[in-house]
């Protein structure tokens, strides 16, 4: 019997996961690496931070997600680097992984567009740590604001600043104002549904602009109806502590969260290749690195570019569709066949702006309303990994559209004595 061929597949995102899943009956040895030992889905990541979800409603450990393929092993490490001279990938731990072929998944990380200050006062959120910090912040907040006598220092506590007006921030900013409005109001004795500010700030001339300008409209009209405070037109200057700078005007808050843009990961460096403006690895139509026909990269790593010549956008069905595709080309390359460069089939894009609105672009189609916002439901709950999890999400989603209430609204970790007041600074007008 012949050496079986080496796949190294690392990230267990949607992509990394695809692609392992369409290698379960192939006569391949699978090795899949990622620094965490769960697979997320990051679409839901906001309705963690804003208590509506737990994070165990969302992930999944990766060693179960493939237990039953015993082609499959699964390393908790993180790679540094990749030798595609030695053919192997470098781990954090010192270790090396040989590969006759390499799969890149490995996603994207916030980017401050060189304020990277900024992120200890704002946090995106890609990760469960990104999601649970946002929680905490927002429910010490509330909590403060309860018992805080000094007028300022309460209006600062009960303002908060969404920056980034796409899907993350417009679904984020939402969720927001119905915790802060609706869902808390009765819990608390000094806060009411009027006391508290959300804020959405965008430097472009309109939320969702990966929509139709038609749906941005309806969006911002959505938005603006759940009390959120919508500005356009308005870049972010500065962020601190206990301000943000908007258009060089100084908004008293403690929570302000940050969904305005990403980087990619670092894997063009490890490659050596080329990046795109957001530091995406540049590679051939069918996914692989040049003059590395073994080596693919997919996902929000990857610069790739639609059938109307524009870059695919960082969603899960582009990672899914490439990562099955990337594991179709190794097998086809092992069979001695070819393959047709990969193909994205566009389903739509959707986004919710609240308990039951949401809009939906099927391109020639649009949807709006408590319709879409069944489907954007629906789609979401199918797509989570897990039946215990799509259950349990399901159920909370209906129980929240039903009551409002916020079953995960636990602040974690030691509470600290006191937070620091926003000083000489004058609300926005």
């Amino acid at each position: 019997m012949g050496i079986r061929p080496r796949v190294v597949i690392v990230g267990a995102g949607f992509g990394g996961l695809a692609a392992t899943r369409a290698l379960a009956r192939a006569a391949v040895d699978v090795t899949l690496i990622d620094r965490r030992n769960h697979h997320l889905f990051q679409p839901l990541l906001y309705q963690v931070a804003t208590a509506a979800l737990s994070p165990s409603d969302i992930a999944g450990p990766i060693r179960a997600i493939v237990s039953d393929q015993r082609n499959v092993r699964v390393l908790l490490d993180e790679v540094t680097g990749v030798d595609k001279a030695a053919g192997h990938v470098e781990l954090g731990s010192g270790r090396t992984v040989a590969y006759d072929w390499l799969i890149i998944a490995t996603g994207a990380r916030h980017s401050y567009f060189g304020r990277d200050e900024w992120a200890m006062h704002a946090p995106g959120l890609k990760t469960i740590d990104d999601a649970t910090a946002v929680r905490r912040k927002v429910l010490l907040a509330l909590e403060r604001a309860e018992t805080e006598a000094d007028a300022d220092r309460r209006r600062a506590l009960l303002t908060f600043v969404v920056i980034g007006g796409g899907p993350t921030g417009v679904e984020m900013a939402g969720a927001i104002a119905e915790l802060a409005h609706r869902s808390v109001s009765r819990d608390f004795r000094s806060i009411t549904p009027h006391c508290s500010r959300v804020m959405l700030v965008d430097a472009g001339p309109r939320l969702l602009t990966a929509f139709p300008s038609a749906l941005s409209a309806v969006a911002l009209d959505a938005i603006e109806q759940l009390g959120v405070e919508v500005r356009l037109n308005a870049p972010v200057t500065n962020i601190a502590h206990d301000h943000v700078e908007i258009a060089g005007v100084a908004v008293p808050t403690h929570t302000a969260i940050w969904a305005a843009g990403v980087r990619a990961s670092p894997a063009a460096e490890w490659l050596g290749i080329g990046t795109d403006a957001a530091g995406r690895a540049v590679i051939g139509s069918d996914l692989s690195v040049p003059g590395c026909e073994n080596i693919f990269v997919i996902g929000d790593t990857a610069a790739c570019k639609g059938p109307d010549g524009r870059p695919l956008p960082g969603i899960a069905p582009v990672a899914k569709q490439q990562g099955k595709h990337a594991a179709q080309m190794i097998l086809a390359a092992i069979a001695g066949r070819k393959i047709k460069h990969f193909r994205y089939r566009h389903f739509g894009n959707l986004a919710t702006i609240g308990r039951s609105q949401a809009v939906i672009d099927f391109g020639r189609v649009h949807l709006t309303g408590f319709l879409a916002w069944t489907l954007w439901s629906t789609a979401h709950v199918l797509f989570l990994v897990g039946y215990r999890n799509r259950f349990a999400v399901g159920m909370s989603l209906f129980w929240n559209y039903l009551t409002f209430a916020r079953h995960a609204r636990i602040i974690t970790g030691e509470i600290p004595a006191d937070v620091r007041p926003a000083t000489s600074l004058q609300p926005a007008e």
